[in-house]
């Protein structure tokens, strides 16, 4: 029987969907064993919204319908994992899809299929910024590639205990002179070489261009240069095809610890960094969870930062600049030992630290972020 090019490119496609939701290893990506990822988001029904025999016809035939170009377009991200660039699959917003009880739209058709086979609503997504569809309210085409999509990372409530740390919220945003200022938690302040010139040589009166610098560190030691961010969008990656951004994997390092070194290995894709309208967003693009410590996370009246892990997949805001500039340095004397500035956010690879871990600090992690967001 001849079979044309459209059905080999749906073949593959649905070869290569994600594993089910009884596959440990998806329940493992999408859920793990808690944090913020575990929310509303997160929870599974126990109804099965219609059999494997179903979803894969149903698939079938959304997907025969598809140009070849967008095929070949959809196989490239889908076999990347989104680590290749690949254009915005537009189709028709109108079309909704039935499987088992439940009607599905087809941008959350796909990412159930290609991504989170859990996925139950279109709530639990976040559309990235780079989409053609981002920010459009009711538009006749949507883009419906599953690696334009995020989902998000709703924090429970109360958040859950990873760790707990005195919280010092800083300096007052009235302050025209107030600078951020590299930190480290638990007491310590790690300034790099020479101090921190290179980011108040960015942070020059009248210097608007620059919405945050990064730094990478290794344990106690920072490797590199602050980078500077003017565009919304940073990938920040030690390996990612096509990579266009912070290359962790260029920096010289020196530190010969196997931990670090193998965590190096891990980063893969590493993270996306977005500002948005409302705040600034981080995507974990790795296939390894991520660890966020921020100020705007947490509720204002709390004296302790949560640390928070997001799983590969998934978005959380971490920066809110409303909160910060309303947060409040607290009159305990006992907390104003320890330098933290609001406008700082700590990120670490792979590992995780405070009182579930081994690891106290984050200058314990073997490869962790420090952004610091310009206050101006």
């Amino acid at each position: 029987m001849f079979r044309t090019k459209r059905s080999g490119l749906v073949r593959r496609l649905w070869r290569s969907r994600a594993p089910g939701e009884g596959d440990g290893e998806a329940d493992n990506r999408a859920h793990g064993t808690g944090g913020c990822c575990m929310g509303k988001s997160a929870k599974v029904s126990k109804s099965n919204p219609g059999t494997e025999a179903e979803l894969k016809a149903l698939t079938h035939l959304i997907l025969k319908k598809i140009k070849e170009k967008q095929l070949e377009a959809l196989l490239q991200a889908v076999d990347s994992k989104g680590g290749a660039r690949s254009p915005c699959l537009l189709l028709s917003s109108k079309v909704d899809s039935k499987l088992g009880q439940h009607s599905y739209s087809l941008p959350l058709l796909l990412c159930k299929v290609f991504r989170w086979p859990d996925l139950r609503h279109s709530s639990e997504l976040k559309r990235l910024s780079c989409c053609e569809s981002y920010g459009k309210t009711n538009p006749e085409l949507v883009c419906c590639n599953p690696h334009h999509m995020s989902r998000l990372c709703e924090l429970e409530s109360p958040p859950p205990p990873y760790s707990r740390y005195p919280m010092d919220f800083l300096k007052q945003p009235d302050s025209s002179e107030s600078v951020p200022s590299s930190t480290e938690t638990g007491g310590t302040h790690f300034l790099a070489p020479g101090g921190l010139s290179d980011s108040q040589v960015l942070q020059e009166p009248g210097d608007r261009s620059h919405w945050c610098v990064v730094a990478y560190w290794e344990e106690k030691t920072r490797v590199g240069r602050l980078y500077s961010v003017q565009e919304p969008s940073l990938d920040i990656f030690y390996d990612l095809p096509q990579g266009n951004g912070f290359c962790l994997g260029q920096l010289n390092s020196d530190n010969k610890s196997q931990l670090v070194q193998k965590v190096r290995g891990k980063i893969g894709y590493g993270i996306q960094l977005t500002k948005e309208g409302d705040g600034v967003w981080v995507y974990n693009r790795s296939c390894y969870p991520i660890f966020i410590k921020s100020a705007t996370l947490d509720n204002p009246d709390s004296r302790t930062l949560l640390v928070h892990k997001v799983f590969p997949g998934f978005s959380i805001k971490a920066f809110d600049y409303e909160k910060a500039y309303s947060l409040q340095r607290p009159n305990d004397h006992e907390f104003t030992q320890q330098p933290w500035t609001g406008f700082t956010v700590q990120i670490s690879f792979v590992k995780g630290w405070g009182q579930c871990y081994t690891r106290q600090f984050i200058s314990s992690c073997p490869c962790w972020l420090e952004v610091i967001f310009n206050n101006r």
